[in-house]
């Protein structure tokens, strides 16, 4: 394995899902890099040990949660760039979905 930017878009990636569920996602993960995975609710992915978000929240999440699974990309050169997803989160509109 060669050591690129890529590898730090994965572990950007690794981290805001952790952040998010609350724990280490190694299940998950092998499972979203699985060849087809299914359909994932959104109350699945989330910290069981917090309220369940409003609407406007869950929408962001979904999103954020959207741009971690393309860091998770298997190919490498097919994950966003952390220019790019720096510049995405930081215009604050973190519902521009990221297209390989």
């Amino acid at each position: 394995m060669k050591v690129t930017e890529k590898c730090d878009v994965y572990s950007f990636g690794v981290l805001t899902m952790e952040v998010i569920k609350g724990t280490h996602p190694s299940h998950l993960i092998a499972y979203l890099m699985s060849s087809k995975p299914e359909k994932i609710e959104l109350k699945d992915l989330l910290d069981q040990r917090l309220p369940y978000p409003n609407q406007e929240i869950e929408s962001i999440l979904a999103s954020v949660l959207k741009l971690a699974r393309a860091c998770l990309h298997v190919d490498p050169q097919s994950r966003p760039t952390m220019l790019f997803i720096s510049r995405l989160l930081s215009t604050g509109a973190p519902s521009v979905e990221y297209h390989c």
